[in-house]
């Protein structure tokens, strides 16, 4: 079994491919269960969020895993497999648990030290387990990879004042209005990232308004900032009011178009309008930007400028880096000890099972004794053979997992005669991986 991540980010995929490939949270469970159709794929869950999209495997047979999953995205988000493989990283075994531990810890998110992040890992496995894609060995990984992460955010400084997508608005906007006091900012969508644009806009004097679908949930978000809350149906009339506007909704098409855009400046008398697009699928049709007076940016735009703001944080990434690596150590050795079970359930059956046939031949014979000194013989016999077990079977675990272990295992199966019924009993290996990932 190999853990095995496929996906595409910030990084390797611009905002037009990732948001082909962002399923809605109905077509997400969806897709979760062809996944675990799929030949070779054992366990699996998917991490969608607005700058990524991954797989994260279990997999019995890595080439053909990767091949059919790849197929499989290409034909969910309707792209040419030659169009989607491009933009696809890849990673296996080692890699991949590192590359996992990495972005829960948001070392490898667009604002390296953001919160939301593990936020989003942890829902994707909950509802993997939900599903009941994530079983023994990704419920594992994923509960290790969430203590990392979380080790990372308290014991390094990572998590104190990050470069945030909603202080980078601010920044731009900045440069665009000057003073940023008695303006108007409109934030369309009400959730985790609308409220951060909310708190760092508000700070600078920036009055807040809130458009949503559910007006309920737009207006509890405008009276913490005491603004003004009002529903999407209201967007186009209200649009010229806003000097800033930032969104992130969750809608599968724009929502403000061009038309609306020219509607606004001209109400305004073409006073100039910022607008920040940080929803994939993208919210603002990005030929807003081509429009005079609109200022367009979206989610690729914000990533070049925090990219600057790294350098800062470079001595704090590279203590977060060695916490990845002992993480990655550790779920390795416990990966490996999982190909040794086998080995040790067959060695202790064997031994038992000679145990048991002599001292059955030898209580026949013993005709004379009691009950009590019949129990006594069996258990003599079943402490002698656990007393000869300890060493061999403590040495196989903890040497085992290494590359010098592998000769040991080899030997013990030739030497004891462990035939491959015994290495390969189901109902054993998925006892002693179920007690492991407890």
């Amino acid at each position: 079994m190999k853990i095995l991540i496929i996906g595409l980010n910030h990084k390797t995929a611009p905002v037009a491919v990732r948001e082909k490939i962002a399923p809605s949270e109905d077509q997400l469970t969806e897709w979760l269960a062809e996944l675990t159709l799929l030949k070779g794929v054992e366990e699996g869950l998917i991490l969608s969020t607005c700058n990524r999209f991954e797989v994260w495997l279990v997999c019995s047979e890595v080439e053909h895993a990767q091949a059919v999953t790849v197929r499989l995205l290409a034909q969910k988000s309707h792209m040419a497999l030659e169009v989607l493989e491009p933009h696809l990283y890849l990673h296996e075994g080692e890699s991949a648990v590192a590359h996992g531990y990495r972005v829960a810890a948001s070392l490898d998110s667009l604002v390296v030290g953001e919160a939301q992040v593990l936020g989003q890992v942890k829902q994707a496995w909950q509802l993997a387990s939900d599903v009941g894609s994530c079983q023994s060995v990704l419920s594992r990984y994923c509960h290790q990879v969430f203590r990392v992460a979380k080790k990372i955010r308290s014991e390094t400084g990572l998590a104190k004042n990050p470069v945030s997508i909603a202080s980078v608005a601010v920044g731009l906007a900045r440069k665009i209005f000057g003073l940023l006091e008695g303006r108007v900012c409109l934030l369309i969508g009400a959730g985790e990232m609308c409220e951060l644009a909310a708190r760092h806009m508000a700070g600078q004097g920036v009055r807040i308004l809130v458009a949503n679908r559910t007006l309920a949930r737009a207006q509890e978000l405008a009276e913490r900032f005491e603004g003004e809350a009002f529903g999407l149906d209201d967007l186009e009339r209200r649009l010229s009011e806003a000097d800033i506007i930032i969104s992130s909704t969750g809608a599968m098409r724009p929502i403000v178009t061009v038309d609306m855009v020219r509607a606004a400046l001209r109400q305004r008398r073409f006073q100039s309008q910022f607008y920040i697009d940080i929803a994939v699928p993208r919210d603002l049709a990005p030929e807003i930007a081509q429009i005079d007076n609109a200022f367009l940016y979206d989610i690729d735009d914000l990533e070049k400028i925090s990219r600057d703001n790294r350098k800062d944080r470079d001595r704090e990434i590279d203590a977060a880096e060695i916490m990845v690596d002992a993480g990655v150590r550790e779920f390795m050795h416990w990966a490996r000890s999982l190909d040794v079970v086998p080995t040790l359930v067959a060695l202790r059956k064997s031994l038992e099972t000679i145990r048991d046939q002599e001292v059955e031949k030898a209580l026949k014979g013993w005709t004379t004794l009691t009950s009590e000194e019949r129990d006594r013989v069996t258990n003599l016999a079943r402490v002698l053979v656990n007393r000869i077990l300890h060493v061999p079977l403590t040495q196989l675990r903890e040497r085992g997992v290494d590359a010098e272990g592998a000769s040991l295992v080899e030997a013990v199966i030739t030497l004891f005669r462990l035939d491959d019924e015994n290495l390969t009993s189901k109902q054993q290996e998925n006892h002693i991986t179920n007690h492991h990932s407890g």
